[in-house]
């Protein structure tokens, strides 16, 4: 996003939920492009994946990076740039309940929240499966009114169903496509009928709502050989995917976010069982056995480099994602699976710091910014000064803590900065994991407030 003669006009709406995500150390899930700081390398990376999938291939990325570092911050802003590309996405955070495979339905309970999340750039806040459906609907309904084929024709109906025939067909000999295609076309059939009865059960049975076949069966009206359980989610998601491009979209992107849950699982077997879910993700979309797919996971060093529970300690994902030994020559590759994410230079801390400072004034619909660039660049250098600080500070603190100085200072007219800043001593994160591979060198030097143009 640009930003002409350092002047940002965000929506007051956006705004409002964007300052209030930071200071409550959430990561926003709109507005992320206004504080956008870095990161040019790693978003050119995870675009040119796009690209990748805009073109029918497939791709899984791991962003891997310490807590607070911007994994989550990175995950929506690229869902952001997503959707604005046409793409159809989906976000999950996994979590004790939403994992890849187990007990108890939990890979189910994540492809449940997949669908929930669906997004499109028409309905980027999710729940977008009925409304991309009915919007292909009408387009189908659209070209047959432009082919000189009018709704009360006898032939309508036929002709719109062999349309829909058309784009269902080469669906059915994937694995699940031949009930996959069965229940859209249901779908597609109760919206001519104007069945809302019929199409709820289709969408139900599409999300995974279903829990035996006896029950999909008696709310379709008709035979489906199976219901998309804890086991075949995936299976379904490649089908989407597929389906995605033919509904006029350019590809399906899956986030999935917070994978340490995967590592804290207790049982052996069950975070195994999950690590090879994973692995078979990762292969389908880097084998060309997935089309127009794309999966980027999040996830901290711990998850993948512990070699006792992390990813490490499987060797089928560790000989495909460890670093290559030309790695320690210090260069960043980022043509590998892994984006490790590097601490932001002083200079993008500074330059994050103003930005906000500018946010906050449009907030509050003031010109008169509550500190002065140099007392941004003293809050900088105090925070980065500090023992520790090269590797364990993080953007969200660095943000929390900014904007906790801002709320005060308006708050308390009386509140100085100076008085602020020498009286609370603010400390850097303790790390919550093992320490990885170095996540990059930091630029040395003075700090300058015209090293970045924001």
């Amino acid at each position: 996003m640009a930003f002409e003669n350092n002047e940002i006009k965000v929506p007051k709406r956006i705004l409002n939920t964007l300052l209030a995500s930071l200071a409550a150390g959430v990561v926003p899930r709109i507005g992320a492009p206004y504080i956008a700081i870095g990161r040019k390398e790693e978003i050119n990376s995870l675009l040119d994946n796009l690209d990748t999938v805009a073109e029918g291939g497939a791709f899984s990325r791991f962003l891997i990076g310490r807590y607070g570092s911007g994994k989550s911050f990175l995950i929506q802003l690229i869902r952001g740039h997503a959707l604005e590309r046409g793409f159809i996405c989906a976000d999950a955070d996994l979590s004790p309940e939403r994992r890849l495979t187990g007990g108890n339905g939990a890979g189910l309970a994540t492809y449940k929240e997949l669908m929930i999340n669906l997004a499109t750039k028409a309905s980027p806040d999710g729940g977008a499966l009925a409304t991309v459906l009915s919007r292909h609907y009408t387009k189908l309904k659209t070209e047959l009114v432009a082919d000189g084929i009018l709704p009360d024709s006898p032939s309508f109906e036929a002709e719109l169903k062999k349309k829909v025939y058309i784009t269902l067909s080469e669906l059915e000999g994937d694995v699940g496509g031949f009930d996959f295609a069965g229940v859209l076309g249901e779908y597609y059939s109760a919206s001519m009928r104007d069945d809302a009865e019929r199409k709820s059960a289709c969408l139900r049975w599409l999300r995974g709502e279903f829990s035996t076949k006896t029950e999909a069966r008696a709310a379709l009206g008709f035979n489906v050989s199976t219901v998309i359980d804890d086991e075949n989610w995936y299976n379904y998601i490649k089908l989407f995917a597929s389906l995605s491009v033919k509904l006029g979209y350019t590809g399906l992107i899956l986030f999935i976010d917070e994978c340490v849950n995967l590592y804290k699982i207790p049982n052996r077997i069950s975070r195994e069982a999950n690590y090879e879910k994973l692995l078979a993700i990762f292969n389908d979309t880097l084998q060309g056995k997935a089309k127009s797919l794309g999966v980027i996971f999040g996830g901290t060093p711990q998850f993948l480099e512990d070699t006792r529970r992390g990813l490490f300690s499987y060797d089928a994902l560790k000989s495909r994602l460890t670093d290559s030994r030309y790695s320690e020559l210090g260069y960043q590759n980022l043509s590998t699976p892994v984006i490790r994410l590097r601490r932001l230079s002083d200079n993008e801390l500074l330059a994050l710091a103003k930005r906000l400072s500018k946010l906050m004034m449009q907030r509050y619909d003031t010109d008169i910014p509550l500190v002065t660039d140099a007392e941004i660049e003293r809050f900088i250098r105090n925070a980065t000064a500090r023992a520790g600080a090269d590797e364990m500070i993080t953007p969200r603190e660095i943000i929390r803590d900014f904007l906790t100085l801002l709320n005060i200072l308006r708050d308390n007219p009386t509140a100085t900065f100076d008085e602020l800043l020498g009286s609370v001593t603010l400390r850097a994160e303790a790390p919550t994991e093992p320490a990885g591979a170095p996540l990059g060198e930091q630029p040395k030097g003075k700090i300058s407030l015209f090293d970045i143009d924001i």
